[in-house]
């Protein structure tokens, strides 16, 4: 099976989304639009899921010693404020609903994606995890 390189494929989708100072739900919206036409592209029968967002969201895995996963730093909740498992620094909440500025700018967003996926899972989490995260956090409200 040939190995994809997403990330070129990824920005050039994203670029295509305009990157407003001031991002809203809609922003985040067109995102996970833009990751399932993506995903759908690598798997013609995707379809996004925020049952399979929630999943993904608190799926623990074991970092060296630790059980980690996205809520062990953003809460059960990520329209609540977190807080960074090492250095205690405070992490504005996840949900757009709460956080205007979380999909502010979508390339910020995709490096953070790889960087937060590389950490936890070893490899970038394919545009299906990103979609589905994104449209568990668009039904996550106040």
């Amino acid at each position: 099976m040939r190995k994809l390189s997403y990330m070129p494929m990824l920005l050039a989708l994203l670029g295509f989304v305009s990157l407003s100072a001031q991002a809203d739900v809609t922003t985040a919206e067109q995102a996970a639009k833009d990751y399932g036409l993506f995903a759908k592209r690598l798997n013609p029968q995707s379809t996004l899921s925020a049952e399979a967002g929630r999943a993904f969201f608190i799926k623990k895995v074991v970092v060296g010693s630790k059980d980690l996963s996205c809520a062990a730093c953003h809460t059960d909740n990520p329209a609540n404020p977190g807080k960074h498992n090492e250095t205690g620094k405070p992490i504005k909440p996840m949900a757009p609903s709460v956080n205007t500025q979380r999909f502010s700018d979508l390339n910020k967003s995709a490096m953070n994606f790889s960087k937060h996926c590389r950490d936890l899972y070893g490899k970038d989490c394919s545009p299906q995890d990103k979609g589905d995260f994104i449209t568990y956090l668009l039904t996550v409200k106040k």
